[in-house]
């Protein structure tokens, strides 16, 4: 397979990239400015504005790419400063509609466009399945009764936002919502929750309340599957959390060795649940 990588920021499109090598597949990167680093790329990898849709098209005709993945942290675009080529430009009314509607109108909108011209989108799980979180928990601290409601008010919140396209993830704690996730995404809503009177969340000797992250309902699941990481663990931590609770099979964990080891050191459960019990 030729495989055409838009990559965003963050550890994922590096897993997508070394796992496609693995598997024998020829992939070539389009690194999105501001977003990734090109210089943690290879040297084949080339950067792109985020409105340059026809430059990054040709750079993937070029090398005969048939599919195309979208990987990584891209954040919402300021409309009013972007640059786009010439195609780009023919684009960009259609993609301000689609914005308008929530991230996730703007991602199949843009998931669409790609397809109208030919590629076929593959999604990063299809690639480097070995990252997503299995059924059962990471680490040897459990889902215990204690924490069970505050799980499921979670996940009902979480469902309830999302059916907005509000974000992705939302806290629980004593069956009171702490914080849900918007536009400022999962770690800065982890730092709010840090800034909460202590009678309201848990402390580290006293941990009170569980993260929930899942799927939007309806959502275009080839791109932007919900992901925890270790920075995830470490702010769960700080914001005195039981533990973190997601979908199993439909979210990504980047170091999972790592992040069973941080959780497992601060006393905390992370567990993925089968979709029709989060």
């Amino acid at each position: 397979m030729n495989i055409g990588l838009i990559a965003g920021g963050g550890d994922l499109p590096h897993a997508v990239l070394q796992a496609a090598k693995e598997n024998g597949h020829e992939i070539h990167t389009a690194v999105i400015s501001g977003e990734g680093d090109i210089a943690d790329f290879d040297d084949g990898a080339k950067e792109f504005g985020i409105a340059e849709f026809g430059k990054i098209t040709r750079f993937f005709r070029k090398y005969a790419c048939s599919h195309i993945c979208f990987a990584g942290n891209v954040s919402r675009p300021d409309f009013q400063k972007l640059r786009p080529d010439f195609k780009g430009l023919k684009k960009l009314p259609g993609a301000i509609r689609a914005a308008k509607q929530g991230d996730d109108g703007l991602l199949k909108y843009i998931v669409e466009t790609f397809e109208e011209e030919g590629f076929d989108i593959i999604s990063p799980q299809e690639i480097c399945r070995s990252l997503l979180m299995p059924e059962g928990h990471l680490g040897a601290v459990k889902l215990t009764k204690e924490h069970r409601d505050d799980t499921e008010k979670a996940f009902k919140t979480a469902s309830a936002i999302g059916g907005l396209d509000i974000g992705q993830g939302a806290v629980v704690g004593r069956g009171l919502v702490l914080a849900v996730e918007a536009q400022e995404g999962t770690d800065a809503m982890l730092d709010r929750v840090v800034g909460l009177d202590e009678a309201l969340r848990g402390t580290e000797m006293s941990r009170v309340g569980v993260l929930a992250k899942m799927l939007k309902p309806g959502q275009e699941d080839r791109v932007d599957l919900p992901t925890i990481g270790v920075s995830t663990i470490e702010r769960a931590a700080r914001a005195g959390l039981a533990g973190i609770a997601v979908e199993a099979g439909k979210c990504f964990v980047m170091d999972k060795d790592k992040v069973a080891e941080i959780a497992d050191e601060a006393g905390m459960f992370v567990v993925g649940l089968p979709p029709s019990k989060s």
